[in-house]
């Protein structure tokens, strides 16, 4: 399936191409705060319709995930990083996806807290 997504003004748009079988409920310091919901698909999967250029990133922690958020909402829409084998991925906010009811999707607890 293809989902449509992006930050709260629409500066950032994107698609991206995958099935979501579940989200990540991570409770570090950062997502914990923003309350994302993250669908994992592999970067060549994602792509962008606007702001490609135009969105902010922010790192911590190990530096490896690339938070990108909006300048002008300030909306986190998505992330990019490498999963366990060292393969390009795209960490999407489900909750910045057009259609998808979050409520009925299978949540997997992350304990990125103590990681």
């Amino acid at each position: 399936m293809n989902y449509q997504g992006s930050c709260h003004c629409g500066k950032l748009k994107f698609k991206a191409e995958g099935e979501i079988k579940q989200v990540l409920e991570c409770n570090c310091s950062y997502c914990a705060r923003k309350g994302a919901l993250l669908w994992f698909v592999p970067r060549a999967k994602f792509i962008f319709h606007a702001g490609e250029n135009e969105s902010s990133v922010y790192k911590f922690n190990k530096h490896v995930i690339a938070h990108h958020f909006c300048p002008t909402c300030g909306c986190q829409p998505f992330a990019f990083g490498k999963d366990p084998s060292g393969n390009e991925i795209a960490a999407i906010n489900a909750r910045c996806l057009e259609g998808v009811d979050t409520a009925v999707l299978p949540h997997q607890v992350y304990d990125g807290k103590h990681s």
